[in-house]
């Protein structure tokens, strides 16, 4: 994801000179204000080495004790105690959170935010402020900088509360979606361990003009993570606002600076705020009832259609969060400018699109709002102001209770061996199935008589504790006396592992190494049976195949899978022109798709994908299951899954040389294996054909090169951007072409 997502710390020294206009006053050297670029921690790595080692602690760095890189067993068992006893040495104090999310519609600022951001009567302490579309264009979609990221941040800046001064802590942007954090000054100190991450739900799971960004910190002693996202589109599409939802929390991740620790992930923090276009709408209500609903002021009946509350009611999406009572008008579609209703042809049913909900303990909420005022956008904007009480330490009972802490370990230390019982040694993964999750759970219990720590190992000439298709999450941990943890065994297949796995090259089979810091060794056998798919398949072996691919023989799989491309040895029948899997797809999507809207640009469900896999593996039906965008995006996946591309790799230098010469380029295709020439002039002609139909569906030619130029001319190496521009110039001749 590191060449679609973009930490903005590139634009530092422009915060740097923000924060100077607001402010004469100078930041202490360790606050956020003129923060040094990793803004990773307060501290520097040195100074918590040095906290770890020293044996007294001052005041200022209790935030930061528990979170400092650890030296082994002795030091996690430490914090493990610590932990443990928090409670004893921490009392609460609250602070004020002002979080905010806004809609900007590709918009620049066009008034001053301050209705928004300074409407309550006491300065917040700390504002987190969510942006979405804040750029529209296809040069933002492409994932490149835009300016419009330093406008929309110098406007926050100067609408911020004015009884308060306030520093910067991070900036994350992917595209359109931007989070903003800042924090009084006076508070900047006891801000740590900052870290930021995106996740893009666009199509194939990649692009970012959907997905999320978030930042994760410790306050005092609390953890906080901050989450902003924006979600799929449109009114039939709850359930793929309920998959994004769910992948955010599973692939957004945030390093430990513990180095034995596993990531974070959202919800193992103690305080998630999470705010965006979330993009949930009304559900069987027409427009006219709904604008008279509120019209009426009877938002208790509208938001009985809400679709965000249905899910949440029965707990599909948002387990354990809150949010406020709903007593403002929804906050889309707006006509840009005005406070009137959408007055386009679409005539948009009025939705709350823009919310705001929290998961944790001490959090009253004070306000929750949109604001009117605002009319940049065709969104309103929507605040919370959130009353968190967070974990502060006491010097004295802190001191204390280390003290005791460390002389219990003394008389513990090297008296017993640890020890653990497994719940299973074996595990046998039944049908696994390309890019389809399969998970057991191994649970390790503390027998022994003194905490251990564990971790997989590193088998003998071996770089990894693992085949790559295999996970063990958490890999390493640390279980005190009598507890117990969960482990959890995950089996993924991804275009990496399968084409080894299609062909019976490779088998799902390994053995685990779960080693205890002095203590033994215990070996874990994984095993089980891959389906073989046309997802990883060549499109020499596909060729050769009139059955689907899981009624093939082993034996067979294997002999097409060594031979090369170009291999023309005589055969019983004739091969077919193009693999019969891509034609379904692309039959599927003529037949059905050529003037759906945003075709190849909106992701299908996964459930979706996993149907017409199965289809495509284990037979050939007369339709395809799904959505036409579930079609589209399994299309694309067949493609990038391709161990060798449909432009062989041998022919890589020679497209980027020839790029610019239309004639050149139509050469260079007239010299690939024939079937992959098959297969490149039938998806050419297939993706003319919807440009054709670009009224109605709204592609246009450097979209579809851009999407399909990644996928059909691929490197064996990570591309440059000028490599990638190469590679769209090269394919946008097969695009304009007359002629199929």
């Amino acid at each position: 994801m590191s060449e679609m997502t973009r930490d903005s710390e590139k634009v530092s020294d422009k915060k740097g000179s923000l924060e100077k206009v607001k402010s004469s006053n100078s930041i202490p050297q360790k606050s956020k204000g003129n923060s040094s670029q990793d803004n990773q921690s307060i501290s520097s790595r040195e100074e918590r080495d040095d906290l770890v080692r020293s044996s007294s602690h001052t005041t200022s760095n209790k935030a930061q004790i528990l979170a400092m890189p650890q030296f082994g067993l002795r030091d996690n068992l430490i914090r493990c105690e610590l932990l443990k006893s928090e409670d004893s040495y921490t009392y609460l104090e609250n602070f004020r959170f002002f979080l905010g999310t806004y809609n900007v519609n590709g918009q620049t600022p066009k008034e001053s935010l301050r209705p928004w951001l300074s409407c309550t009567p006491e300065p917040p302490d700390i504002y987190c402020l969510g942006f979405q579309e804040l750029d529209l264009s296809k040069e933002a979609f492409f994932f490149s900088d835009t300016p419009k990221e330093l406008e929309w941040m110098k406007a926050v800046f100067e609408a911020l509360h004015e009884e308060a001064n306030y520093a910067l802590v991070k900036l994350i942007r992917l595209v359109g979606i931007m989070l903003i954090f800042y924090v009084k000054k006076e508070h900047a100190e006891f801000i740590s361990d900052v870290e930021a991450e995106t996740v893009g739900t666009g199509i194939m799971g990649r692009m970012g003009n959907k997905g999320a960004v978030a930042i994760r910190f410790r306050f005092h002693n609390s953890d906080i993570c901050v989450v902003n996202s924006h979600l799929a589109a449109h009114v039939e599409e709850y359930e793929r606002r309920n998959q994004d939802f769910k992948d955010i929390c599973s692939r957004l991740q945030f390093r430990q600076l513990d180095p034995t620790q596993p990531p974070l992930t959202i919800l193992k923090h103690n305080v998630v705020l999470w705010i965006g276009d979330l993009n949930y709408r009304i559900s069987d209500l027409d427009v006219d009832k709904v604008k008279d609903l509120i019209a009426k002021n009877d938002f208790e009946t509208l938001h009985s259609y809400d679709q965000l509350k249905r899910q949440i009611d029965v707990e599909a999406v948002f387990v354990g969060f809150k949010e406020g009572e709903i007593d403002f008008q929804p906050t889309y579609k707006y006509d840009t400018g005005s406070d009137k209703w959408d007055t386009s042809e679409k005539c948009r049913i009025p939705a709350w699109c823009d919310r705001i909900l929290w998961k944790g303990k001490n959090i009253q909420q004070e306000h929750y709002k949109s604001h009117m005022d605002v009319r940049t956008s065709d969104h309103k904007p929507v605040s919370s102001l959130l009353v968190i009480g967070i974990k502060r330490v006491n010097p004295d009972a802190y001191k204390k209770t280390f003290e005791e802490i460390v002389r219990n370990i003394d008389k513990m230390e090297n008296e017993c061996i640890p020890s653990l019982s497994l719940s299973k040694r074996e595990f046998h993964f039944k049908d696994v199935k390309f890019m389809q999750h399969h998970a057991e759970t191994l649970n390790l219990f503390n027998d022994g008589q003194v905490p251990c720590q564990f971790e997989f190992i590193q088998k003998p000439n071996e770089s990894t504790y693992s085949k790559p298709w295999l996970t063990a999450n958490p890999p390493k941990g640390f279980i005190a006396q009598g507890a117990s943890m969960d482990v959890d065994l995950e089996v993924f297949v991804n275009r990496s592992m399968a084409p080894d796995l299609n062909c019976g090259k490779q088998e799902i089979e390994d053995i685990l190494v779960l080693h205890l810091e002095r203590g033994k060794d215990y070996f874990i056998s994984v095993t089980g049976n891959y389906l073989p798919s046309c997802y990883g398949t060549s499109i020499y072996s596909l060729c050769h195949m009139k059955e689907p691919i899981q009624d093939m023989p082993k034996e067979t799989l294997l002999e097409l899978a060594e031979k090369s491309p170009n291999d023309d040895a005589a055969t019983d029948e004739k091969p077919l022109d193009i693999p019969k899997e891509l034609w379904m797809m692309v039959d599927h999507l003529f037949r059905n798709a050529v003037n759906q809207e945003d075709i190849f640009q909106q992701p299908g469900l996964r459930t979706e994908f996993a149907e017409i896999r199965d289809c495509l593996d284990s037979g050939m039906p007369d339709s395809l299951p799904g959505s036409n965008h579930s079609v589209a995006e399994a299309l694309l996946l067949f493609l990038d899954a391709l161990p060798e591309p449909v432009i062989p790799f041998s022919f890589y230098q020679q497209c980027l040389e020839c790029s610019s010469s239309a004639g050149q380029c139509e050469k260079i295709i007239s010299m690939l294996p024939q079937f992959h020439k098959n297969v490149f002039n039938y998806l050419a002609a297939f993706l003319r054909e919807l440009l054709k139909n670009s009224a109605n569906n709204r592609l246009e030619v450097d979209i579809l090169a851009t999407i399909f130029a990644s996928l059909l001319l691929r490197s064996t190496k990570k591309q440059d951007l000028a490599e990638k521009k190469k590679t769209q110039e090269f394919f946008q001749h097969f695009l304009t072409q007359h002629s199929s």
